[in-house]
């Protein structure tokens, strides 16, 4: 668990004992911030703080969608980013946050034993270095939160645009005539469109969550307004974003399909077409063949009228055919 108190001086690092004290003073902000559940952890949010059971259970639970909880003296905001995983796998990174007024708890996790624990810090390592630069300087709790938000955005926006850049590729193979194995590539362009469709409903969830905390006027009616909005028209633009490229690549896949389609439907034409110009052949041969080659003696004459019939046959098979259209 990492303490750090933020004030006109900068920000500094303090120790757990402190936390009391600092959250008695009059001036500045506490931001503690847990990157993974312990015991610490849990006795700090529920005797330091006081926070409600259930919050508390969320926070050290998995969460599947965002949301926001009210209290007297604080909000309860879960939202997530994505990371990418093996075989297409779009991971779920949870942020949770608490936010009172001189005070912002950070909880993430549980992560994925697939994914790099690292993955979880990253807006927090954004946003601290903004702060020791001196570039941020939070005035409320919210400010800080909105400043994390503003980091976990540009993550979204920074795997949209990744997305992005495989759905050109992909569509740039399918208009030049990719003629590659079709299970394997609509398998990549799949798993494209999965991770844009992800991308989008978390960013479509989120922004529902931050319309609401706009409706309830969670932050008052000044800045902490205004930044709700930003933070709505923010996932509004990702959600727009995302289910953007997943349609256009939807039209890539459906092209591609089509078209592949046609080239079965095509060959099958054309083998159909065969078979029933070699229909009548075979039927013939098996009925009249064994009486006319396999004898004591070929009657050669037999077996020229034979063959001759045949090809008559076939010959007005194949022009029937092609006044059909079928090749």
């Amino acid at each position: 668990m990492d303490v750090r108190f933020i004030s006109d001086d900068g920000v500094r690092s303090c120790a757990a004992t402190e936390l009391t004290e600092l959250l008695d003073r009059p001036d500045g902000l506490v931001w503690v911030d847990i990157p993974t559940w312990d015991d610490q952890a849990h006795e700090t949010l529920t005797t330091v703080f006081g926070f409600h059971p259930l919050a508390v259970g969320d926070s050290m639970n998995r969460n599947q969608v965002p949301k926001v909880h009210r209290y007297v003296d604080h909000f309860f905001v879960v939202l997530h980013a994505p990371q990418s995983g093996a075989h297409g796998h779009v991971h779920y990174v949870e942020l949770d946050q608490f936010i009172g007024a001189r005070y912002l708890v950070t909880v993430h996790g549980p992560v994925n034993p697939a994914i790099d624990p690292s993955t979880a810090m990253v807006e927090v390592k954004v946003v601290l270095g903004r702060l020791e630069s001196g570039k941020l300087r939070p005035g409320t709790a919210f400010e800080l939160s909105f400043a994390l938000l503003a980091a976990l955005t540009a993550r979204m926006r920074a795997y949209t645009a990744e997305l992005t850049k495989d759905v050109w590729k992909l569509e740039q193979q399918v208009t030049g005539g990719h003629l590659g194995d079709p299970e394997t590539f609509l398998d990549e362009m799949f798993r494209v469109r999965h991770g844009l469709l992800t991308v989008g409903t978390m960013a479509a969830l989120s922004g529902e969550v931050y319309g609401r905390m706009v409706t309830i006027e969670a932050f008052g009616t000044g800045k902490g307004r205004d930044l709700l909005l930003d933070a709505v028209d923010q996932f509004q633009h990702l959600t727009v974003m995302a289910r953007g490229q997943k349609d256009y690549l939807q039209g890539t896949i459906e092209f591609y399909q089509a078209r592949t389609n046609t080239k079965m439907t095509v060959a099958a034409e054309r083998l159909a077409v065969i078979a029933a110009v070699t229909l009548p052949i075979t039927a013939l041969s098996s009925i009249i063949g064994m009486n006319v080659i396999v004898n004591e003696r070929t009657q050669w004459l037999s077996v020229a009228v034979i063959v001759l019939v045949m090809l008559a046959m076939s010959g007005a098979l194949l022009v029937w055919a092609k006044r059909k259209g079928w090749f």
